[in-house]
């Protein structure tokens, strides 16, 4: 029982990055029509949100101290950081030791200023256009900015630590008898994209724009009729999109440490997501995150696990055999990418 919950925790935590990737997927395929395939790229960019973020904070200069010497009697240089020494080493390392949770602020105008350049710079020349040509253009568009991020932080990981009071582990399962430890960052991801995801559809449900973008999402002409703009509604919705990719990627910094290709990495992933859920649902892009996610899991589990890579083509195998029974994914509209 132990490593059964285990093996769901494991998939919780991968289902959450698919599941928040995937829901920034179905926004803007939903609203724009837009097959995004840079959308993985903008998962990147959060996630080296929090890079930058650390390193601006860490930022330091060198001073000696004339109480510690060197082997050779010189007194040793010591790096201070500069948040230490304009609010003390207590409030000032705090700010340092918790740069990923703060990085969510950080990563926000910057993904807002992103996503707004990438659909009124270049994807909304592509509104009308078949799905194949802004499968190409945004590919391409993925591809430069995952070159420009290498360019700027190298080709290496960027390892970049969660908060020491969250980088631990955490007994669970005390009240049934279980001894099951867990990464704490692990589960506080999961709780992390659970507020997102119900933020998110709670924006969509209950508030005037939400509903208005909704509406459009249904019959996008007759909102227009209306005298409401439709299209500006939809670019912000494109932005709150960026914004969800960019979150789930500063939060998995600590899990997996930040590279140029990452968002490659999940892109193709989340977009079986998507179509296992169904093109255009958000439910659907949700529960496919998590279900795919923790039969990932499962699949590598060495009690059950048939052949070595079983885990790399499990979810591929699944999505074939979803998609012969119900063409449409789990949770898919009729008309939606059929014409």
């Amino acid at each position: 029982m132990d490593a059964i919950i285990l093996q769901i925790l494991n998939g919780l935590d991968k289902g959450s990055a698919y599941a928040l990737i995937a829901l920034g997927l179905t926004l803007i395929f939903g609203t724009l029509g837009v097959v995004n395939f840079a959308h993985g790229a903008l998962f990147m960019i959060g996630a080296f949100c929090s890079v930058t973020l650390s390193r601006l904070l860490s930022l330091s200069y060198v001073t000696e101290d004339p109480t510690q010497k060197d082997f050779l009697g010189n007194p040793l240089k010591v790096e201070t950081p500069y948040l230490e020494s304009w609010f003390g080493p207590e409030f000032g390392g705090a700010l340092i030791d918790w740069s990923v949770p703060l990085a969510i602020l950080f990563s926000i105008p910057i993904m807002i200023l992103v996503g707004l350049v990438m659909e009124r710079g270049l994807i909304k020349h592509f509104y009308k256009r078949p799905h194949a040509d802004q499968i190409l253009v945004t590919f391409g568009l993925a591809i430069i900015l995952q070159e420009i991020i290498r360019g700027f932080y190298g080709a290496n990981p960027i390892q970049t630590p969660a908060p020491d009071a969250l980088a631990g582990v955490a007994s669970i399962g005390g009240a049934l008898g279980l001894e099951i430890v867990y990464p704490m960052w692990r589960m506080v991801y999961f709780c992390f994209s659970l507020l997102v995801i119900g933020g998110v559809f709670a924006f969509l449900r209950y508030t005037t724009f939400g509903m208005v973008v909704r509406a459009g999402m249904a019959d996008r002409e007759t909102v227009g009729l209306l005298g409401i703009n439709i299209d500006k509604r939809f670019t912000i919705m494109f932005a709150i999109a960026a914004v969800v990719a960019g979150w789930a990627g500063v939060m998995y910094a600590p899990i997996n440490a930040p590279n140029y290709h990452m968002g490659m990495d999940f892109l193709v992933l989340s977009f079986v997501v998507v179509v296992v859920g169904g093109m255009g649902s958000l439910p659907g892009a949700v529960a496919a995150g998590f279900l795919l996610g923790i039969l990932e899991s499962f699949a590598s589990w060495e009690k059950i696990k048939v052949f070595d890579g079983l885990d790399q083509i499990i979810i591929y195998l699944v999505a074939i055999i979803i998609l012969l029974t119900r063409p449409r994914g789990l949770m898919g509209k009729k008309g939606v990418m059929e014409d």
